[in-house]
């Protein structure tokens, strides 16, 4: 199966459970969510005008909306290429779950890598068993209850103290049954959606997620 990927990149981690492990980073393109503050608006649209060589995407070294299609092995043999080192590989987007990400995950997990998808739930998800499931709901789209329940993790971006009505809904679905570890991220840094995310991590005794790489300027 061939993927439409934006960019590939090795870096460490920035948020939630995995934050800190050297990780590298495969971009798909195509999101149909559309978060007013998302730092990837390159990777909404899929347009054919914006398609490249594969060559020319491993060459990249700027995000924008250039993108092109590459197949698993292919994308095995760019890692080898770039001898990167790290055996964590995040799949994100845009919106990867638009795609069939079994074939993939399944290919990388043959290679000795562990897999993680970051997704805000709205798609199905289809990956290996083994693949680490980072959900980050988005208010006013509809999270699948199937992307709930499979979750490892649930990553919710907050701007205001009522932005957490939404994530109560959403774990009443769980319903106890699975113990989701919970991470609230304050979006872009905001000095009042941090505090909001300190109060309630520490009444909830979940996890504060603050985008190190944000902080570290690196990708």
């Amino acid at each position: 199966m061939h993927y439409p990927i934006n960019e590939m990149f090795q870096t460490i981690q920035g948020e939630g459970y995995y934050v800190g492990t050297p990780s590298i980073f495969i971009r798909l393109q195509g999101c149909p969510v559309h978060c007013r503050w998302c730092d990837t608006k390159y990777t909404w649209e899929c347009n054919n005008q914006d398609q490249i060589s594969y060559e020319k995407i491993i060459m990249k070294k700027k995000s924008n909306r250039k993108w092109s299609y590459i197949n698993s092995k292919e994308i095995i043999l760019i890692i080898k290429k770039k001898k990167w080192t790290a055996k964590h590989v995040v799949i994100t987007g845009g919106e990867p779950c638009l795609y069939n990400l079994l074939e993939i995950t399944k290919e990388l997990e043959k290679k000795g890598y562990k897999c993680q998808i970051e997704t805000s739930g709205t798609e199905l998800i289809r990956c290996s068993l083994n693949t680490w499931i980072t959900l980050s709901p988005k208010i006013n789209q509809k999270t699948l209850d199937t992307s709930i329940l499979r979750a490892n993790e649930i990553k919710y971006p907050v701007l205001k103290e009522e932005d957490l009505f939404y994530l109560e809904n959403i774990l009443k679905k769980i319903k106890n049954k699975k113990n989701n570890l919970i991470f609230l991220q304050p979006i872009s840094q905001n000095e009042e959606a941090l505090n909001v995310c300190i109060k309630t991590c520490i009444i909830k005794n979940w996890r504060l997620s603050i985008q190190i790489h944000k902080y570290l300027k690196i990708q």
